[in-house]
């Protein structure tokens, strides 16, 4: 590995460590095993590799995620099984990604004075609601881009939500089947 990669990886581990602003540059460095120069030679600036890291770091859970809702499902299970079955494999990636979570929930108190995170996350924001109506409800996003933006904007609304639960208080987070009881009640 090349020190653009260490350094990135590095990155990585600090940003799960101490979170996105308690992440110095010298930390870094230190993880890394690279020099503090280089940081500046192969990305600019700290918050540029920062910002890498964590996105490398969300383009990862997605691919656990993508790869997590579609394993094991068995062909014959109603929209609901899958729904409660969906759910609560994202719970269960919660816990294994807790830092990725408490870092993002930090970000979320400073987006006012992080402009470029901001843009960053908004510009994936759209990729990620069609990602997630695609992954949850089987929508082509390219046949159906309304449905999938809005079947997407509000799997991402329970998503943070109920992501914001379990980090306060995991014992009494929603799981699946409280997800679709809670669901029929609501439209019934």
């Amino acid at each position: 590995m090349g020190n653009r990669e260490e350094l990135l990886a590095g990155a990585k581990r600090c940003l799960l460590e101490k979170g996105y602003s308690r992440t110095t540059a010298r930390d870094i460095a230190n993880a890394s095993g690279v020099s503090l120069a280089a940081i500046g030679y192969h990305f600019g600036s700290k918050d540029t590799l920062m910002n890498e890291a964590l996105f490398d770091a969300m383009r990862e859970w997605g691919d656990e995620l993508g790869a997590t809702l579609t394993a094991d499902l068995k062909p014959d299970v109603t929209p609901l099984e899958r729904f409660e079955s969906a759910w609560d494999r994202v719970v269960d990636s919660f816990e294994r990604m807790r830092p990725l979570w408490v870092t993002q929930f930090d970000l979320l108190g400073q987006i006012d004075h992080l402009p470029e995170v901001r843009a960053q996350l908004v510009g994936v924001m759209g990729e990620a609601r069609t990602g997630l109506a695609e992954l949850f409800q089987g929508i082509d996003p390219a046949a159906e881009p309304e449905r999938a933006r809005l079947v997407g904007t509000f799997y991402q609304a329970m998503l943070t939500g109920l992501l914001g639960q379990w980090l306060l208080d995991p014992a009494s987070a929603m799981k699946g089947r409280d997800v679709v009881t809670a669901l029929r009640s609501i439209v019934s």
